[in-house]
């Protein structure tokens, strides 16, 4: 039986995080609690990216240099942008979209 080659979607996940763990969080030194809260979009066919706490306004920047580009967005500290799911808070179950 064959393997299916991975789905576009996939690479470009793929190579963002390639980008995100080579170049971009090597260079963002030790993370504060700060960071966390903030997105990261990147352009992988080159590697561009911008860093900003409100996602538009990274994917804005970006835009600028790179119109027609698609980004990959992540927040710093996490590969994900955002979760869905339970949480268990103060011993009560909270159904809410977690960032």
């Amino acid at each position: 039986m064959s393997e299916k080659a991975p789905s576009e979607r996939e690479e470009l996940g793929r190579r963002a995080d390639e980008i995100y763990d080579r170049d971009i969080l090597p260079r963002l030194g030790p993370l504060g609690p700060e960071d966390y809260r903030k997105v990261v979009a990147i352009e992988v066919e080159t590697g561009d990216y911008e860093i900003d706490k409100d996602e538009i306004v990274a994917c804005d920047r970006l835009r600028e240099r790179h119109p027609t580009a698609v980004f990959w967005l992540r927040r710093v500290g996490t590969p994900y942008l955002r979760k869905f799911g339970f949480r268990l808070t103060y011993g009560r179950m909270n159904l809410s979209a977690q960032d």
